[in-house]
């Protein structure tokens, strides 16, 4: 297997290689030991070890079965599955615009039953106003440079967006307050987007925790991140946009986000957060 293009799934797919030739140096059994257990070909398992053979799922259940570590099956064969595609590069999908990139993920969130947003920096994207988006979109493609479809991605983000509506769903947002006061648009967007933030708290799908920057922290803030059902997390970064799907890493991502929810004002000292934020605005 060549070097992947792509350093980001070059260094997944070594950190696998890795983390598989540990279970085996563990198990304290050679390369042809393991060879002979699973049935195949010393030089086959120097390839995995070596990340020049990318394992099938059944391969890991074959290694890990005889290394007698079964357990670190199924975190294995997530990254396996994610080594290629973890990191969505944004500039590879922006490079037709960002209407694209909003299409991406439609299909995902049709299929999501519950959701767990974490932001730290602006407005999650299921509660923007079409004026907050298109300044985001606006700023975004500046920065990257990329095709002007800014009103057909805002489009493309209220189409996706109108599962917020689909009561089957359930919503759990939690916000730093600092989201509520950072200026990305014009005073008369924010206050039109604060105003929509009020109204979304009553839907019943959707619960709304804000965490105050006066409050006393057990967790540290973080760069955004949204947890779909119990088998996705989707962390944001500068240049990509991370796919997590290992049980072990949305597992830590849940823990964070309940330690997160827990300094969350909600209710009517929620209301009293966005209600000062509208107040700045003046």
């Amino acid at each position: 297997m060549p070097t992947h293009p792509s350093s980001r799934v070059q260094q997944a797919r070594e950190e696998l290689a890795g983390r598989i030739r540990e279970i085996r140096k563990d198990a304290g059994i050679s390369g042809r030991e393991l060879a002979v257990r699973c049935g195949w070909s010393e030089s086959k398992s120097s390839r995995i070890e070596n990340a020049k053979t990318p394992p099938s799922d059944a391969d890991i259940k074959a290694w890990c079965r005889a290394c007698a570590a079964d357990d670190q099956a199924p975190d294995l064969i997530a990254a396996n599955r994610q080594s290629a595609d973890a990191h969505v590069q944004w500039r590879r999908l922006q490079r037709s615009g960002l209407r694209r990139l909003q299409e991406s993920t439609g299909d995902l969130y049709q299929q999501t039953k519950t959701f767990r947003v974490y932001v730290s920096d602006v407005i999650p994207a299921f509660l923007q106003t079409p004026g907050y988006a298109a300044a985001l979109l606006s700023s975004i493609a500046d920065f990257r440079g990329t095709p002007d479809d800014v009103s057909d991605a805002v489009a493309a983000r209220m189409r996706r967006n109108a599962v917020l509506s689909n009561c089957a769903c359930r919503f759990s947002f939690v916000l730093e307050e600092s989201v509520l006061r950072y200026r990305l648009c014009s005073v008369e967007t924010m206050a039109a987007q604060l105003g929509h933030l009020l109204g979304v708290m009553d839907l019943q799908n959707v619960a709304l925790g804000i965490v105050p920057l006066s409050t006393q922290r057990t967790m540290w803030p973080m760069p955004t991140f949204t947890i779909f059902d119990d088998t996705r997390v989707h962390a944001d970064t500068l240049d990509a946009a991370a796919t997590l799907t290992q049980p072990s890493q949305v597992e830590l991502y849940a823990r964070a986000f309940d330690r997160l929810s827990q300094g969350a004002a909600r209710g009517a000292a929620a209301r009293s957060l966005i209600a000062g934020a509208l107040a700045s605005l003046d």
